[in-house]
């Protein structure tokens, strides 16, 4: 079932580049994406697809190498020979050297008078600036275009800064999607809806109803084939200063005037700018960073994070990290944010969890006296929310034990449902800013995180070592039983 199709013979040419789309982002999520979109009528009826990648290419040498490669991140059900045709047909491909500006004339000629066109920077973010110079040099870029900028967006403050400000000046803010792909998750923008479109939350979501809220992004996988770019990069910028701390946004927002993509992420940036700074004493006590060592994933043996292949023997990049952070506004006043991500985790799974305030006083003689409720909002491997709730044991006595209110949205909605990619594309070539994050958002989520850095570089500690297939390091649970609370697998 095609999701409200865009295609129309009303609608102006696309012209989609795609930069580094021989890449592992292009092969793995960009060209499966737009094949499915393709496929559910979803991607305008004159679009085309450029394709610029380094490598010396022919189109067809391009089809066969890189196309081919995306077909097995396809479901084969999808895979249907002729719609897989008509999306060959659509691809070009130009070999491109991005530190040449002559190479963009060379570009420019590929492109189609008064096309739309989107740009995507599948790239080294050191690319980015230099690819919308050379691209407005190339008399390119006009009111209609668009950037999309793949994470990460910098590596600390100075540098997204930079590339805000560089990129500015060939695009207008309106015109710049700074993509990041968990907005794109169905149950991520489903918790707008639950939010603010069921009243029986809203007067409960808030201190001192909510006791806390645990967000977590845990990986099986390691490093693999990244060891060169996650060396230098770690987890705190791989996932939490955008990943973590955009759905941690999403919970803590006040309800916005409108749908207005500037509304929500107005709401979105007072968040932000009301986390509470850490100092070095808040950093050494409220921060865990851990790295793997060998162990067992799965019952799959992985090797230490030292091990891997690129990595330095002597790294001290964190591949873990726990935290707990406060927001400091009359709705959040007090009520601690316990973040945690991972890689080679016991099991991959993200969710958010709403920790309901217990009872002020129990009527029941049992175990479960400090027992709350419990909102898990599970994002993957499956998609699903679950209210947990106390109830009377059959029999005898008033005996109370936790059971779950179960919503599988897989079940409730039989309709086909996009991949985060996929739906974050169609939000681009419609023009849609609701999902990606504005300038200032961007540097409001590095202010908060760049002291962590520098208090870790101060400090000189190693991380903590875990073994690879656990829940990270032994601090991360001491982190929660200091506040008498349990990370949710423990619960």
């Amino acid at each position: 079932m095609a999701m409200d199709p865009v295609a129309s013979t009303s609608d102006p040419d696309l012209d989609l580049f795609i930069f580094g789309a021989t890449g592992d982002l292009s092969v793995r999520k960009l060209l499966p994406a737009l094949y499915m979109a393709h496929l559910h009528g979803n991607l305008p009826a004159g679009a085309r697809i450029l394709a610029v990648g380094r490598q010396a290419l022919s189109r067809e040498g391009f089809i066969q190498q890189v196309l081919g490669g995306a077909r097995q991140f396809i479901e084969a059900r999808a895979l249907q020979a002729e719609a897989w045709d008509r999306f060959e047909a659509l691809i070009d491909y130009v070999a491109l050297d991005a530190t040449q500006a002559e190479d963009f004339v060379r570009l420019a000629r590929h492109s189609r008078p008064g096309a739309q066109r989107v740009f995507y920077l599948a790239t080294a973010p050191s690319l980015f600036t230099r690819i919308c110079a050379h691209l407005a040099g190339a008399g390119l870029v006009d009111a209609q275009a668009r950037v999309v900028l793949e994470k990460p967006l910098g590596h600390d403050m100075a540098s997204a800064r930079a590339i805000n400000a560089e990129v500015g000046r060939f695009f207008e803010e309106r015109q710049i999607f700074r993509i990041d792909h968990y907005l794109g998750k169905e149950t991520v923008q489903n918790l707008m809806v639950l939010r603010f479109g069921n009243a029986i939350f809203e007067p409960l979501w808030r201190a001192p109803f909510i006791r806390s809220v645990q967000i977590t992004v845990a990986e099986t996988v390691g490093v693999g084939s990244r060891a060169g770019f996650y060396d230098g990069t770690g987890a705190l910028r791989d996932m939490v200063q955008n990943h973590l701390l955009q759905m941690l946004c999403i919970v803590a927002m006040e309800p916005p005037v409108s749908l207005d993509p500037d509304a929500i992420r107005d709401e979105k940036l007072k968040v932000l700018r009301s986390l509470r700074p850490m100092g070095p004493a808040e950093i050494a006590r409220d921060v865990i960073r851990g790295q793997y060592t060998a162990g067992t994933v799965q019952q799959r043996a992985v090797a230490g994070y030292l091990q891997e292949d690129g990595v330095p023997p002597d790294s001290r990049t964190e591949t873990f990290v726990s935290l707990k952070a406060h927001i400091d506004n009359w709705r959040w006043g007090n009520v601690p944010f316990f973040l945690r991500t991972g890689k080679c985790l016991a099991e991959r799974c993200s969710e958010i969890v709403i920790d309901f305030a217990g009872q002020p006083f129990s009527l029941f003689p049992d175990t479960y006296r400090s027992a709350g409720n419990r909102l898990v909002i599970r994002l993957q491997p499956e998609e699903s929310v679950q209210l947990q709730i106390m109830a009377k044991e059959p029999g005898s006595g008033m005996k109370r034990r936790p059971v779950s209110l179960d919503l599988d949205l897989h079940t409730a909605f039989t309709e086909r449902r996009a991949e985060a990619y996929e739906r974050l594309l169609i939000d681009v070539i419609r023009g849609r800013l609701t999902h990606f994050m504005r300038h200032d958002e961007l540097e409001a989520a590095w202010a908060w995180v760049e002291p962590i850095l520098h208090g870790w570089a101060a400090q000189g500690d190693a991380p903590r070592p875990y073994a690879a297939g656990t829940w990270g390091p032994a601090a991360s649970s001491a982190l929660m039983a200091r506040h008498d609370m349990q990370w949710s697998e423990e619960a």
